[in-house]
């Protein structure tokens, strides 16, 4: 009993503190110490040094690359001005009429792509702000439109997508970042699809209503120059991240005599390569060809390399704080009750999944300890590796924006907006229409057994 009362107690604690703008790096350990303290098991101390720390360091090991690559390619893309100008391309051919279809589908492509959530809202806020100006869209549905490009089937369902989250199972399952290509695009076209007829609905209620874009003093916009580099040459990198993932994965690494010369020296093949060697090539790439729009390169190679670290030892926390209530006898309890539940076990991987998720805030987070302390239970239930890849991954995208996530606080604050003014359409993009497409997905699986 005092186990799982250390375990709800910690992960409330958890949540609210984090909502409060409480840094996870200070909170994880704290309450990993506390939990391990409740319950009254194992010594606080043993539990920060001997369970916590191995289990945060053990991520970071595996998801470094990943996030370094990343950082710097998205980086990169936002200085080039390469992000912006594939936006404002695809924002002029989509033209005011359909400024909501334009934001939605520039910060997809970009996201896609491969440049990092936070990266693309940064570089969507201005040219999204200013086509549903002209549109006279209200403001307050431009953080959802952003949302749903990049928080949602890009970052969970698309296959080959390069986020380093569809990365995450590939270590645990074996799978590739093109794992249950037909579910994820059956999860992609429902979330796609549903959210523009939600924010296209939104528009049009608030036209009929006579609420235009609004008055919004000190917006920081500012008219795009046109010192950028042209879409032909913005457009490659992600060209390159697509076809190089695909090369890697499909090819050079299915190739059996590469996998036999891995497991000679006793290791196998690691999903999260393809990616780290396609955004590697990418990026190499942008230095030499938009080597003009680039002043003092180092700084800017540091600082993508510097803004990685935060992202990776926030959510190797969680999976430090996530292996200590791993080890308390009260979780083994939990999970039993999780997987003892009378519904078809891909509904208990999404459930368990989703909420886990939510609580931190955080669909990498709550990927990570899900992976770290349910992956075997998932891999013996007999569900396909692929489905089990996808489905977890989208599940994952449901309740992790619940008001304390810092995806979403970001999101906020860059289009200078609140939770009033906005979060009700970001929690339908965002949360709703993906749980949905989440049991829509799982159905078609049960039915049809295809992946």
């Amino acid at each position: 009993m005092l186990g799982v009362l250390a375990i709800l107690l910690t992960l409330f604690s958890l949540m609210y503190f984090a909502y409060r703008g409480v840094t996870v790096l200070v909170l994880a350990p704290i309450l990993a110490m506390i939990a391990a303290l409740l319950s009254g098991e194992i010594p606080a101390l043993h539990a920060l040094s001997n369970i916590f720390m191995p289990a945060a360091a053990g991520y970071i090991q595996a998801y470094f690359p990943v996030f370094l690559a990343g950082a710097i390619f998205g980086k990169l893309m936002g200085v080039t001005g390469a992000a912006t100008s594939i936006a404002h391309f695809i924002s002029d051919k989509f033209g005011k009429k359909h400024a909501i279809a334009a934001v939605v589908v520039a910060t997809s492509l970009l996201t896609y792509g491969g440049v990092s959530l936070f990266v693309v809202v940064f570089a969507m806020y201005p040219i999204g702000a200013m086509l549903l100006r002209e549109a006279d869209v209200p403001k307050r549905l431009l953080p959802a439109a952003i949302a749903l490009g990049a928080f949602t089937f890009t970052m969970t369902a698309m296959p080959g997508s390069p986020q380093y989250l569809n990365t995450m199972p590939t270590v645990y399952f074996g799978t590739d970042i093109y794992a249950g290509p037909i579910l994820g695009l059956i999860g992609s076209s429902i979330m796609f699809f549903g959210g523009l007829w939600w924010l296209n609905r939104r528009a049009a209620q608030a036209a009929a209503a006579g609420e235009g874009y609004g008055n919004h003093e000190n917006e920081g916009l500012h008219e795009l120059g046109d010192d950028l580099p042209n879409f032909g040459i913005s457009a490659t990198p992600i060209i390159l991240v697509f076809v190089l993932n695909f090369i890697f994965t499909k090819i050079y690494f299915a190739n059996p005599s590469i996998i036999a010369s891995y497991e000679a020296a006793g290791s196998k093949i690691n999903g999260t390569w393809p990616v780290v060697l396609g955004l590697s090539i990418s990026i190499v790439f942008i230095l030499i060809s938009m080597r003009k729009f680039l002043v003092n390169t180092n700084k800017i190679v540091f600082d993508g390399a510097v803004g990685s670290l935060l992202p990776i030892f926030n959510t190797g926390s969680e999976v430090g704080y996530g292996g200590v209530i791993k080890s308390l006898a009260a979780f083994t309890t939990v999970k039993l009750g999780i997987v003892a539940l009378a519904i078809p076990s891909i509904f208990k991987v999404a459930i368990s999944t989703t909420l886990l998720a939510g609580i931190v805030g955080s669909s990498s987070g709550g990927t990570a300890i899900a992976l770290e302390v349910l992956s075997k239970e998932f891999l013996s239930m007999g569900i396909d590796p692929q489905a089990l890849h996808r489905i977890m991954l989208m599940a994952s995208g449901g309740l992790d924006t619940l008001p304390h996530c810092g995806a979403v606080i970001t999101l906020l604050s860059v289009c200078k907006l609140n939770h009033k003014e906005s979060y009700f359409d970001i929690a339908a993009m965002t949360a709703v229409i993906p749980l949905i497409a989440v049991f829509v997905v799982s159905i078609f699986y049960l039915v049809t057994g295809i992946v």
